[in-house]
């Protein structure tokens, strides 16, 4: 597996990450957990060595599963995870979300036990807090980072201007947010931004939460439990005229002897050497799959092509249901 450093930050890791999200929350029911550790460690043993988690995810199950599955491998791999939702005192999650300084120290501490570090690799705010100026959650990731308790500072889902004011206090390692064909907002203004400022890039559900693959149409029904069936670009009149886009994938794919979820990739991977997608699963023959596209080399005439024909498609729907989009920093 080729190694790619998050912009110009010292920490490096596999070309293509691994997303634990669904393993445990928000795709239907909760896979079986020593299933989902040995896929883990399957990943690690193929060359993975970046793993993302949040303690929303669950809450904080996944964080539990991802630790255990990793304890083997300290020092060889990187996890990534997030702070910045609410949650009672039973850990059940409120409404809202809470990037308080002190909450933060309270949370920072439960994630370490629960993902058994002594230091968090890289700590992302999951969302924007309006009710908290960055600077102070910047000032205090800073100070967690001078107490070894955290290795690198992210951000997930922030705009340019956070970036910046959260970056002037203490550097930004990466941004997560979501990117790939069906979701190029980030390349107006973002990806100018990170590559001024020598910030990475990890793109969630690049394969569009499964839509570019291929595998899911207009008549796909998905299990109770799974946040795409709120989702306006998942309403079944959505997927149908969204079709294009996959077929656009199918199409370079049979000629380059790959699947449409290896283009995909592949083209992320084409954009910046500075982009590590992390995209998700819960079967070891999708997790090889992905990452044969680190091997997948798009020519320019490739990547043409593809913008060509990306630029007669047009994507329908939004990406989030209202409530999601309130979230999201612009």
């Amino acid at each position: 597996m080729q190694k790619r450093r998050l912009g110009r930050s010292h920490l490096e890791v596999s070309a293509i990450g691994l997303g634990c999200m669904g393993m445990s929350f928000g795709y239907g029911p909760a896979k079986d957990r020593q299933e989902m550790i040995a896929l883990i460690r399957a990943a690690v043993e193929r060359g993975v060595t970046f793993f993302d988690t949040a303690q929303v995810y669950g809450p904080f199950t996944n964080e539990e599963l991802v630790g255990e599955a990793l304890a083997p491998f300290r020092g060889q791999v990187v996890i990534a995870t997030k702070f910045g939702f609410d949650f009672d005192d039973a850990g059940r999650q409120r409404e809202g979300l809470n990037s308080r300084p002190a909450y933060i120290r309270k949370m920072t501490e439960g994630s370490l036990q629960r993902l058994q570090v002594e230091a968090i690799d890289l700590y992302y705010q999951h969302r924007v807090d309006p009710a908290v100026p960055i600077e102070e959650v910047a000032g205090t990731v800073k100070e967690l980072i001078r107490e070894g308790k955290v290795r690198h500072f992210g951000l997930s889902e922030a705009g340019a201007q956070t970036i910046r004011r959260a970056h002037a206090v203490q550097p930004v390692t990466a941004l997560q947010s979501e990117y790939s064909l069906w979701w190029r907002e980030p390349e107006a203004v973002l990806l100018p931004t990170l590559e001024e400022l020598g910030i990475g890039f990890v793109p969630f559900s690049p394969l569009g939460r499964g839509f570019l693959t291929g595998q899911v149409d207009e008549r796909t029904t998905f299990e109770s439990g799974d946040f795409r069936n709120t989702v306006p670009r998942f309403s079944s009149e959505n997927r149908k005229a969204n079709q294009p886009l996959v077929d656009l994938l199918a199409a370079i794919a049979e000629r380059k002897r790959a699947t449409a979820a290896q283009i995909a990739l592949a083209w992320l991977l084409a954009r910046k050497p500075w982009i590590v997608p992390i995209p998700g699963t819960t079967r070891l023959t999708r997790l090889e799959e992905n990452l044969g596209a680190a091997a997948l080399e798009l020519s320019t005439e490739d990547l043409e092509g593809i913008e060509r024909a990306a630029a007669g498609i047009t994507v329908h729907g939004e990406r989030y249901s209202e409530s999601s989009q309130r979230m999201v920093d612009r």
